[in-house]
């Protein structure tokens, strides 16, 4: 893939947000993400970046984001570095095709997008997968799983202290459902 045919498919894909600050080097900038291309000095590797969110805020789904970058990313990754959680790409430059160039990109544009919740979500079941087991070892049913939970909401152990009636049901109904779901898996 030849710098022109970078110009040109970035071009392509969001018009005249591309900038080109320097040689070997395109950003694109959009209101809900920044994206920066760039190649190595010897130009002989092309590096695409998108910040997803500040390191610190990751820090607490460091294992969720391993396991995305050995089971789900693809040939994008995710990368820490200068306090920033990072979607990137790399490839050797004569060998990138612009198909995978554009498959790339749009990978990167999700990973953005998804932001940390995908992350989140593996965290939230693992902990709810914990539970489950807690609860079995100790010999509670789902039913006596669940009203600990509501105490817990209740006393306001878990929740918010003003959350309303309307809105602890919310929680819990959802509670249920993820209970319901994992018991007979865990």
């Amino acid at each position: 893939m030849t710098p022109e045919e970078i110009t040109s498919t970035l071009t392509k894909l969001f018009g005249s947000t591309v900038q080109t600050p320097g040689e070997g080097l395109w950003q694109v900038e959009e209101p809900k993400f920044r994206i920066l291309v760039l190649l190595s000095d010897d130009q002989s590797w092309l590096r695409a970046i998108i910040p997803i969110t500040r390191a610190e805020e990751a820090q607490p789904f460091i294992e969720q984001i391993l396991e995305s970058n050995f089971d789900d990313t693809q040939d994008t990754r995710y990368a820490f570095h200068q306090g920033v959680l990072w979607g990137v790409f790399q490839h050797n430059r004569e060998s990138l095709t612009v198909a995978d160039f554009n498959d790339a990109i749009a990978r990167l544009l999700s990973l953005n997008e998804r932001g940390l919740s995908d992350s989140f979500n593996q965290f939230v079941e693992a902990r709810i997968r914990q539970i489950v087991q807690v609860a079995k070892v100790q010999g509670q049913s789902l039913e006596a799983t669940m009203q600990t939970l509501d105490r817990f909401y209740e006393e306001g152990m878990m929740g918010e202290l003003d959350q309303g009636s309307q809105a602890r049901e919310q929680v819990l109904a959802i509670w249920r459902r993820q209970l319901e779901r994992l018991w007979t898996e865990a």
